[in-house]
């Protein structure tokens, strides 16, 4: 073998053993990556999330909103943990609620009414809060605005627009109604601004229509609140208020006992008794808000940016039960859903 050829062998042999431990070092690469990653995804995936909730009072609407909220959470596949606390309709309990799950270092806060949601939004700027069953948000100085509500806080909203408008007009206009009664917590900002709602439909709409107000601070005043209404009003119309909701069977026991009908703010109340409501259900907007948390906990959304939700699918619902005790007909043309109990 020549000189050329022999160096000429030894530079192929070379060549080869290069190309071959390149080669080498381009699958185990991968490898090493992949086995890298794992830890990381097996840790994503046993994350438990703690979830502080704060609920005002105790009563139906609530109840299933914090219901569809809990679903929401379930259908996402997220490992969640809730610490849940009651404020008992006591609103000096909502501030030392909301300084306890601060405190325990929750991940998001869920917050069930307009009180609730005030306390734990003066209680932390940096824990995000999801809330729901809140009135008006703006008013209360939750969120800057519904479309951008700027800080730590967004949510769900248990108004329609058009949900106290056509309750008054069909109080006016389809039942004949003339003074209409209204028990109300004073110290609810929800409650007073769906009062002034009330009002300005009057006005707007120019009906004959007077409001009888009969405030109260808790549930306990709210059947002697009801009764001193009688012979002073032809109907009587209950706002979501929360006090009042939480003892809606006296409302409704004096309501059918004077045969009087009995307006409703939603349909948890119409289905205990109340005669018609203009409402939506609010585990719809509970199980919303869980979606919204949802987001928030992927790190998919800030509540910033989430603009806040009203609810959907408004309806006009009688009780056929009630409208039969206080004998009063349900016509066909308010088109109306009618509940004839479960």
């Amino acid at each position: 073998m020549n000189v050329k050829w022999k160096k000429g062998l030894m530079a192929l042999f070379g060549s080869s053993v290069l190309v071959l431990a390149a080669c080498g070092n381009n699958t185990a690469a991968p490898e090493k990556e992949e086995d890298n990653n794992e830890p990381a995804q097996q840790q994503e995936e046993e994350k438990t999330y703690k979830i502080g909730v704060t609920q005002f009072v105790d009563h139906p609407s609530l109840n299933a909103a914090y219901d569809g909220f809990k679903k929401a959470l379930e259908d996402s596949g997220l490992k969640v943990e809730y610490d849940e606390q009651n404020a008992q309709g006591d609103q000096n309990n909502t501030s030392t609620i909301a300084t306890n799950l601060v405190n325990a270092g929750v991940d998001l806060i869920f917050a069930n009414a307009t009180p609730s949601a005030q306390s734990v939004a003066s209680a932390t700027k940096d824990i995000p809060i999801v809330f729901t069953s809140v009135t008006d948000a703006v008013g209360a100085e939750l969120v800057e605005s519904m479309e951008k509500p700027g800080g730590n806080v967004t949510g769900t909203i248990d108004t329609h627009p058009d949900a106290i408008p056509n309750s008054v007009k069909f109080l006016s206009e389809e039942l004949g109604a003339k003074k209409v009664g209204m028990v109300y917590n004073a110290g609810e900002q929800n409650s007073v601004a769906q009062i002034n709602t009330v009002k300005d439909t009057i006005k707007k709409e120019k009906l004959d229509l007077n409001i009888v107000e009969a405030p109260v601070s808790t549930s306990a005043e709210v059947k002697q609140a009801t009764e001193s209404l009688i012979g002073k009003v032809d109907s009587i119309y209950i706002i979501t208020d929360n006090t009042v909701v939480s003892a809606l069977e006296s409302v409704i026991s004096v309501a059918n006992d004077n045969k009087l009908p009995l307006m409703v703010g939603e349909l948890d109340s119409l289905k205990k008794g109340g005669f018609a409501a203009y409402g939506f259900e609010y585990y719809d907007i509970g199980y919303e808000a869980g979606e919204m948390a949802v987001k928030i906990l992927k790190g998919e959304a800030k509540p910033a940016e989430m603009p806040v939700q009203a609810p959907q699918n408004l309806m006009l619902m009688v009780n056929k039960k009630t409208a039969d005790t206080i004998e009063k007909e349900i016509k066909d043309e308010w088109e109306a859903e009618v509940y004839e109990g479960e």
